[in-house]
């Protein structure tokens, strides 16, 4: 044991004193000038007034913000200098976030596998205090009335199924966990205008770097230049990478509403329009995320605040009831469920009903769209950049938060050895972490979207079947919880 320990010492200290020869020698990722903000030298042959920074993040959102944060947190990244460069004035005056104001309709279901990652960076406890909504619960039924599936986090021996958290105050608790954390960073208010690769040459011993110029005009350089703009991302543009996707013939509707009772459980039924969503959030309060066809979607929300209620109750609770079982008695299945303690106990309930409107109602289109690639030289992608998806599962922001874990920690691992933060090479070791993860989710999404846009009775059974299954039989039923709550395993073959 003091052999394994003593050696596990000597590795550390090697990628320790091999990280800070990275950092601070001319050979590595941080430059001359980069902690003062100054240029280069004359020897790199560049502008010695323009800054140079390791890292540069365009996109100061909720996933360029969770990778600063990662990186501010790891030994062997902590002391790189990063730009985050974003015209979003909240990254500079902060989000006024009041108790007393009904909760914003921009809202994230964060899984436990993100909890986690936000309490390693010690940002969940800046998430702990405003509101945020755990459950631990989940009914998932359809219009025909055929079939329905409950989930429990004690199905699994978790204490939660997942959390509902306002966009703002994600924001808001990474950049906390940014500002608190003593790590070297600066912000631009800017947008992200041109990039330009600068070769090396016998004048740039360090090596190639990327050139960026903003919208006020001025540059700076950086080994890293990396894309958390979103799906209308400049950074993929800009460095010609392309993408794969559709546009659905879909609107979502979302909005904040309010009960007479507090929510406790995440409710979601797939109508003849798509799939309604009634998420907790707190307080007595949930979020709705409503899809339907853009001419209805265009409807709906002009239509006044009592109607709209009006439609929200029908859509969660008209049709027929579903009934615990498709061909009576205890059901064709439920002789495999023997622990009396799992959810396939459960019988079906209807969700609460809705009083009123607590927010304006928001429309925004969906679509699928996959970049073909999420590395190219000092260039890499991460979140709604790399990818979006339909929101019918609540996966999109956590495939980004696992986007920009997975990199701060591949960009550790190249700084351990010595390597050049910006090669094509280490970049796809983040790539052929994250994109089959990623593409995995996008298909079981896209299938999900599919196959509840047909209204076709052998399929409606089918799909009552499939209901049946991840409802009775409890080691499906495990797997698909533990895969959407992030452990990334595919639920029918692993």
């Amino acid at each position: 044991m003091n052999r394994l320990t003593s050696r596990r010492l000597v590795f550390h200290t090697h990628a320790w004193k091999l990280a800070q020869r990275t950092l601070c020698c001319d050979a590595g990722v941080k430059l001359p000038g980069a902690e003062s903000g100054q240029g280069f030298t004359n020897k790199h042959g560049f502008d010695s007034n323009i800054p140079v920074h390791d890292i540069a993040i365009i996109g100061g959102g909720m996933v360029g913000m969770a990778l600063a944060c990662s990186l501010a947190k790891l030994p062997l990244t902590n002391q790189l200098n990063v730009a985050i460069i974003d015209s979003n004035p909240a990254l500079q005056s902060g989000v006024g976030i009041k108790k007393e104001d009904p909760p914003d309709p921009r809202v994230s279901t964060v899984t436990p596998a993100t909890i986690a990652l936000f309490k390693d960076v010690d940002a969940w406890k800046y998430v702990e205090e405003h509101r945020h909504a755990y459950f631990d619960k989940m009914q998932v039924w359809d219009y025909t009335g055929l079939g329905y599936t409950r989930y429990n986090a004690r199905d699994i021996s978790k204490e939660v199924l997942g959390c509902v958290v306002e966009n703002k105050v994600l924001h808001k608790s990474l950049l906390s966990c940014l500002q608190n954390a003593g790590f070297q960073h600066k912000i631009y208010p800017l947008r992200l205008s041109s990039m330009t690769m600068q070769p090396s040459s016998s004048s740039s011993p360090d090596g190639s770097f990327a050139k960026l110029e903003l919208s006020d005009g001025n540059s700076l350089y950086t080994k890293l230049v990396v894309g958390a703009d979103g799906s209308k991302s400049r950074v993929k543009e800009l460095a010609g990478i392309t993408s794969t996707g559709w546009k659905y013939p879909q609107n979502a509707i979302i909005c904040t509403v309010e009960h007479t009772v507090e929510n406790r459980c995440a409710w979601q039924r797939f109508i003849h329009s798509g799939p309604i969503a009634l998420l907790p959030i707190g307080d007595k309060f949930s979020n709705i995320v409503w899809t339907m066809n853009p001419d209805e979607a265009l409807t709906r929300k002009s239509m006044s605040g009592v109607e709209y209620v009006k439609e929200v109750n029908l859509a969660l609770g008209s049709g027929p009831r579903p009934k615990s079982h498709l061909f009576g008695g205890r059901g064709p299945l439920s002789w495999l469920t023997a622990d009396t303690e799992s959810s396939a106990k459960e019988c079906f309930e209807n969700p609460p009903q809705i009083t009123s409107l607590a927010s304006d109602r928001m429309v925004f289109p969906l679509s699928l769209n996959h970049a073909n690639s999420y590395a190219s030289k000092r260039v890499v992608l991460i979140g709604d950049a790399a990818h979006t998806v339909h929101p019918l599962a609540g996966q999109g922001v956590n495939m980004g938060f696992g986007d920009a874990f997975s990199l701060s920690k591949v960009i550790a691992e190249g700084i351990a050895v010595g390597a050049d933060i910006g090669e094509v090479s280490l970049l796809k070791r983040y790539e052929s972490e994250r994109k089959p993860a990623n593409m995995a989710m996008m298909a079981i999404l896209d299938g999900f979207q599919k196959a509840y846009s047909v209204d076709f009775g052998p399929l409606n059974v089918l799909r009552a079947a499939a209901f049946q299954g991840a409802h009775y039989v409890l080691p499906l039923k495990q797997k698909i919880i533990s895969y959407a709550s992030g452990e990334h395993r595919f639920p029918l073959f692993s």
